[in-house]
C-alpha cells in the first residue's frame, strides 16, 4: 500500500481528463470546437484554458486545468489548517462549466483538485475535492435520477456511506443562502478527502472525474433538439443569475484562485455569456417556471426509492 503522494500521476490524469471532456463534448455540439489557451502564473505554476462559445449546443463552455505552487498557503486553505501557515504548496485541478443555449438543456459544472503541502520539518499533507452538480432551468424527474444514480455508481465501490454523505454535501454547499434556495437538483461535493491511502483515494477522485461526462453527456443529447423560444430563454437568463451569485459569492474555487493570485480569465469563466435580473420577479402558479423552484429546487433525494430498500 503506497502512502506516498504522487503528484506526477495525478497530474498525468487531469490533463487526461480535460482532454476526453472536451473530446465528448465536441462531438455533442457538433460546431464549434474548444480553443486551447495555455498560461503562466508569475508566481508559480500555470494551466490551461479551453473555452468553447456560440457552439451548436453550447453557448458558452470552459474545461480548465491548473497546476499552481508558492511559498505560503493562501489564507483561505490555512483557516481551519493553521499547522500549514507558511508551508510549500501545490495545488492542481480541473474545473468546468458548461452553459448550452436551449433553456431544456440543464447547465453543469464539475471540479476535481488535489492540493499538497509541505510543513517545515513535516511530512507531505495531500487532500483531494471536487464533484459535480446540475442546473436545470426546466426540470426533468428522469434527467435528475439519471444523474445521482451516475453518482451514486462512481462511490459505491469506496463504501455505501459515501454516495449519501457526499450528496448531502453538496446540497448544503451549493445553496444560495441569501435566496433561501439551491442551486439546483445537486449531485456530488468532497473536500478534505484524505483517508491516509493515497492510492484509494487518488482512485476516488478519478472515479469523480471520470463518471461527470457519463453523468451530463446522455442528459444533454436527450434535451438538445427540444424547442424553445422568448419565453424560456428569459425565464434562462433570470435563473442565470442565480448561478452567477453562487459564483462571487460562496464559492470557495473563486476565491482560492483570486486569494492566490490565479489567472482571473480563467477563474470567472464559470460565468455565462448572457443574464438577466428582475425586481422581484415571480412565476405564474402553476407554470412549468414555477415548478423548477416548487419541485425541483427543493433538495429532494432524487434516488429516495433505491436508498430505502
Amino acid at each position: 500500500m503506497s502512502q506516498q503522494p504522487d503528484t506526477r500521476a495525478v497530474k498525468e490524469y487531469l490533463l487526461g481528463l480535460q482532454e476526453r471532456i472536451c473530446q465528448r463534448l465536441e462531438a455533442v455540439d457538433g460546431r464549434a470546437s474548444f480553443i486551447r489557451d495555455s498560461w503562466d502564473r508569475p508566481e508559480g505554476g500555470g494551466g490551461i484554458s479551453r473555452v468553447m462559445a456560440d457552439g451548436g449546443v453550447i453557448e458558452k463552455g470552459g474545461v480548465n486545468f491548473s497546476h499552481v505552487m508558492g511559498d505560503t498557503m493562501p489564507a483561505s486553505a490555512t483557516a481551519h489548517r493553521p499547522h500549514l501557515a507558511g508551508a510549500p504548496w501545490q495545488a492542481m485541478g480541473v474545473s468546468l462549466v458548461i452553459h448550452p443555449e436551449n433553456p431544456y438543456v440543464p447547465t453543469s459544472h464539475a471540479n476535481v483538485r488535489f492540493f499538497i503541502a509541505t510543513p517545515k520539518d513535516g511530512e507531505p499533507v495531500y487532500w483531494f475535492g471536487g464533484g459535480y452538480d446540475l442546473t436545470p432551468y426546466y426540470g426533468f424527474d428522469d434527467d435528475c435520477v439519471h444523474w445521482h444514480q451516475t453518482a451514486r455508481s462512481a462511490c459505491q465501490p469506496f463504501g455505501d456511506e459515501v454516495y449519501p454523505k457526499f450528496r448531502q454535501w453538496c446540497d448544503d454547499y451549493f445553496y444560495l443562502k441569501h435566496r433561501q434556495e439551491p442551486r439546483g437538483v445537486g449531485g456530488l461535493f468532497f473536500d478534505d478527502y484524505n483517508t491516509g491511502n493515497f492510492e484509494q483515494d487518488f482512485a476516488f477522485m478519478q472515479a469523480v472525474g471520470d463518471s461527470y461526462i457519463e453523468a451530463y453527456e446522455p442528459i444533454v443529447r436527450r434535451r438538445m433538439d427540444t424547442p424553445w423560444g422568448e419565453r424560456e430563454r428569459e425565464f434562462q437568463l433570470y435563473r442565470r443569475g442565480r448561478y452567477v451569485e453562487f459564483n462571487l459569492v460562496y464559492d470557495r474555487g473563486t476565491l482560492f484562485g483570486l486569494q492566490s493570485g490565479g489567472r482571473t480569465e480563467s477563474i470567472l469563466m464559470s460565468l455565462p455569456p448572457l443574464v438577466r435580473w428582475d425586481y422581484d420577479r415571480k412565476p405564474e402558479p402553476g407554470s412549468e417556471e414555477a415548478r423548477l423552484t416548487d419541485y425541483f429546487l427543493t433538495g429532494r433525494n432524487w434516488l429516495e426509492q433505491s436508498d430505502d430498500k
